[in-house]
């Protein structure tokens, strides 16, 4: 996130974990005609998850067949691997956003690779996958940083357009936000804001009506395209 401590966020309970399960069986492929209608790619993100809001925020998403990537701390991968599944399950890419959401920056080389190596390790064994991108806390980077995500193979991930969902933007702003969206480019969103699950219909409407597709994010170029066969 960017202004926000994680652990300020509503903590999952077993029945969101419950019903978060049951949401990520909805596993979304495009059809033709869908694809057909893409003029460009966007790419939806949300960092911090998985929380109690992500069983509302995968509904969200694939009611309107909306596909995300989604950067997740490791402390939280780690603490309910149910949920990093689901995310699988619904059709969406796992990145590493560190391990507890600290200033990388502030901190020494091994501080970092454990921040990136642990989250690693509990997103993989959590069935997310091994993440190539990341994202570093607050968008703070610095040369250290990037050395460390290099010898993870990582590709780090900022964003063109901030939706100031963690700083309490209203429904209405982070649609707005959306819609300065412009091919290839990515936007700042978090998994726990109860406005922004809020939006996503009105997103998914104005991505629509501009010909917008929510793509992947390429760890070759960090640019939103069309989503591979895998």
């Amino acid at each position: 996130m960017s202004g926000v401590q994680g652990s300020s966020r509503p903590l999952t309970t077993a029945l969101a974990a419950v019903a978060l399960a049951a949401t990520g069986t909805l596993t979304l492929q495009p059809t033709t005609a869908q694809a057909a209608t893409c003029n460009g790619y966007v790419g939806l993100t949300f960092d911090d998850g998985p929380s109690g809001n992500t069983a509302a925020l995968l509904g969200a998403l694939t009611r309107k067949g909306l596909r995300a990537t989604m950067f997740n701390e490791g402390q939280y991968a780690a603490a309910y691997p149910a949920q990093v599944r689901a995310q699988v399950s619904a059709g969406m890419w796992v990145g590493n956003h560190s391990y507890t959401h600290p200033h990388l920056t502030t901190l020494g080389q091994p501080q970092i690779d454990s921040e990136i190596s642990r989250t690693q390790a509990a997103v993989a064994a959590a069935g997310g996958g091994t993440p190539k991108l990341f994202r570093p806390p607050y968008g703070e980077t610095n040369s250290t940083v990037k050395a460390v995500e290099a010898k993870y193979g990582l590709t780090e991930i900022l964003w063109n357009v901030d939706s100031q969902d963690w700083n309490g933007a209203t429904t209405d702003a982070i649609v707005a936000a959306a819609g300065r969206l412009t091919n290839g480019q990515v936007i700042l969103m978090h998994d726990w804001p109860a406005n922004t699950v809020a939006a996503i219909p009105r997103i998914a409407q104005g991505l629509a009506a501009r010909g917008l597709c929510a793509g992947m994010i390429s760890p070759q170029t960090g640019r939103a395209v069309a989503p591979t066969a895998a």
